[in-house]
Formats: structure tokens, C-alpha cells, sequence
């Protein structure tokens, strides 16, 4: 599959190419840039506007072959001289967010996000609250192309980038930007550059920022959920908004590892049986490419819980695990069969977490609703559910 460049390098691409028209008063329709990943990229350079003193112009997102809502749109980049007199707090634009200027050459350099740019509102994120989200590598990619072109046309001033994505903020609707507290538009990112093509890398960083984002604020306990399977059952019984908890999707083993490396002693994993029946077999990663044995796993419970071979063989040919549970609550061993469930996921969050971390869990289903819960489950979803209303 064909991998794509991200919107960091089409910012880093654009910002070069308006400093070079800036500062050499000539027209360049194509760049090139050396990415983190140390592959080139060499993007055509669109709409560009020249005024006395500045240079705007886009680069196209290349998505390549993932699935990306921001592929195919215009990143621009305004190149300008500082006006006389300005400072790190001047407004430079109707739309511009300012940043927290460091004590180093980057203020040679001085990026600031436009319209479409999402700004930071929640601490945790890689930029600090009410920068531009503009992410740490994207900045030293634009930084270091905007340097290259000052040193080789010998400018020793400074110049202003002011990065912007039309479009951004409906764009942004799409993505988990609103949810991670950055508001107004996309974020520009990536760590080396390039796309992958339908890459786990994303959503992996994606949890880890949710899980620092609540460490940051202070959370006592890392309430994790796959999805939001159980959201009404989790408010009308325990009063839990399951949409605050940080989204594991599969990766289940991945986000204990997370939430251990981030600081956390203390972590709760609500689900649906669907998912977490997985989790009774060893089974870190949920998704059905990498191991879907629910109805073995159900029947094996049943097993130690005295269902006969008849009811072994109907759970077998079930397709949902919630029609399995309509035959073990037929065959009146519901209960028993998720004490053993439960201890058996138990076993193996806690094995994982290898003495880092305490995992405490809780299992429920659409249709009956709590089917089993760890010791100490409803007093860490107190403890959290306190820590929201602070």
C-alpha cells in the first residue's frame, strides 16, 4: 500500500517554499523536504499569493492509501516579515494563535496556527493550553526548512509562519481533536512524517495522549473502555458517562502497558462481553484478525460449570455472545459461569500489568445488563466519578 505524507511535512514543505519566494523574490512551484523519517518529499506548491511582505502558498495532503479525512486538503503557509515593533504577544492575523515562545533559535522562527488550525485547550496534549496545535516535530520540521532557506539566502532576521487549513474546522468534526480539547480546527502532526497506510500508530498515540490527559488533570484512576458499548447502562445504573472514559478500541494489553508507563497505579476496564470474553483466554488484542474464539471461550466457562453437551454444542454454534448468555441463563448457571469469567479477565489484566498497576474490571451486556465485576470495581468508578465532579 502506498503511504502518504502527513500534514506536519506539507506544513514544514509549504513554510520552505514561502520563504524562499520571500526572501529570494523568485516563484518556486515545487520543494523539497527531508522528512524525520529520512524520505524525501518533493510536493508541487499551489496558490500562491506574493505581497510586499509575505509570501502565502499550500501544499495538497497526500494521504496515500489510508483513509485520512484531511487528505486532499490545502496546507498553507504565510512566510512575513515581523512588523516593526512586535512582540511574541502582538496579533499577527484575525485568526492567528500565538504561542509560548522558547528561549532559543525558534524565535528566529516564529510559528503561529490560522484558520483550520485547532487550538490547545486541555492540558496533556503536546502543546501547552492555547497554543496552536501545532505538535512538537511538525514545529522542528518548519523551524529547521525555514532556517535552511534564511541561512542559504543569508537573512539573519526573523520571519513569521502562520500555518492554515481551510476547511479545518469542519474537517476537524471528524477526527478525535474535539474530544482531546482541541478546538477550531485539525491538529498538525506526525512523528516521522510519513502516513501509513491503515496504521495502528494513530489511535495507539491517541490513547496515550487520553491517558495523559487525564493523569495530567489529576485522575486518580484510568477509567478504560473499548467503545461505548453500555453507555446507557453505565449512566442509568452507576451515573458514568462512558463517553469520559479514554477509548482502548482492541488494544487492551497496549493501554494497561500506556496507562503504567504514564504514572497510573490504578485503572478500570468497563466493557461489553463481546469484547472482553477475550480477555478470559489471554487475549490482549480484541480484534477478530488476531483471534475471535468468544463462543469457546463461553463454552469453556460452561464446561466448569456443569452445562451438558447439548448446551455446549448450541453455544458453539452461536453467533453473539449475548445468545450464548440466553443459554447459559436458560440452563440456570448464568451467574456461575461469570464469577469464573470474570475471575479468569481478572487474572489476565492483572498478569499483565505485573504488579505495575491494579486492574479492576467490570463485564455487562446490552440485554442483562451487569454480568460480573472485580472486588474493587465500584470503588474505583467512585473514586473516578469523584474526581469529575471536583
Amino acid at each position: 500500500m502506498r503511504k502518504g505524507f502527513t500534514t506536519g511535512s506539507c506544513a514544514a514543505a509549504a513554510s520552505k517554499a514561502a520563504a524562499y519566494m520571500l526572501l529570494s523574490g523568485t516563484v518556486k512551484n515545487k520543494i523539497e523536504i527531508t522528512t524525520p523519517a529520512g524520505i524525501i518529499y518533493s510536493p508541487d506548491i499551489e496558490d500562491i499569493t506574493r505581497g510586499e511582505n509575505f509570501v502565502k502558498c499550500a501544499v495538497r495532503k497526500d494521504a496515500g492509501d489510508d483513509p485520512d479525512v484531511t487528505g486532499g486538503s490545502l496546507v498553507y503557509a504565510k512566510v512575513s516579515f515581523p512588523e516593526v515593533g512586535s512582540g511574541p504577544d502582538d496579533a499577527r492575523s484575525e485568526h492567528a494563535v500565538m504561542d509560548k515562545l522558547t528561549e532559543n533559535d525558534e524565535c528566529r522562527v516564529r510559528i503561529s496556527g490560522g484558520e483550520g488550525v485547532g487550538t490547545v485547550t486541555r492540558p496533556g496534549l503536546d502543546q501547552p493550553v492555547g497554543n496552536a496545535a501545532i505538535n512538537s516535530v511538525p514545529r522542528k520540521m518548519i523551524t529547521e526548512e525555514v532556517m535552511q532557506v534564511m541561512e542559504l539566502l543569508d537573512h539573519d532576521g526573523s520571519l513569521d509562519v502562520e500555518i492554515s487549513v481551510p476547511g479545518g474546522e469542519e474537517i476537524a468534526l471528524k477526527t478525535f481533536n474535539p474530544r482531546l480539547g482541541i478546538e477550531g480546527g485539525i491538529s498538525i502532526i506526525g512523528t516521522t512524517g510519513i502516513v501509513e497506510p491503515m496504521s495502528t500508530r494513530a489511535l495507539l498515540d491517541t490513547i496515550r495522549v487520553e491517558l495523559n490527559q487525564l493523569k495530567e488533570m489529576g485522575a486518580p484512576v484510568a477509567v478504560v473502555s473499548p467503545g461505548n458499548y453500555g453507555l446507557d447502562f453505565m449512566k442509568d445504573t452507576y451515573g458514568f458517562d462512558l463517553d469520559r472514559a479514554v477509548k482502548c478500541s482492541n488494544y487492551i494489553g497496549d493501554t494497561i502497558d500506556m496507562a503504567c508507563e504514564i504514572g497510573f497505579d490504578k485503572m478500570l476496564l468497563c466493557g461489553h462481553i463481546g469484547k472482553l470474553i477475550k480477555v478470559s483466554g489471554g487475549i490482549m488484542n480484541t480484534h477478530s484478525r488476531e483471534g475471535d474464539c468468544r463462543m469457546e471461550l463461553m463454552a469453556a466457562a460452561a464446561v466448569r460449570c456443569g452445562a451438558d453437551k447439548d448446551s455446549l454444542n448450541r453455544i458453539l454454534d452461536c453467533v453473539a455472545t449475548e445468545e450464548a448468555i440466553d443459554i447459559l441463563e436458560k440452563e440456570n448457571i448464568r451467574n456461575e459461569c461469570f464469577e469464573y469469567i470474570t475471575d479468569k479477565i481478572s487474572f489476565y489484566l492483572n498478569k499483565r500489568g505485573a504488579g505495575r498497576i491494579k486492574v479492576e474490571c467490570m463485564i455487562y451486556a446490552n440485554a442483562y445488563g451487569l454480568l460480573g465485576k472485580t472486588a474493587e470495581a465500584e470503588a474505583f468508578l467512585e473514586e473516578a466519578k469523584r474526581e469529575i465532579k471536583a
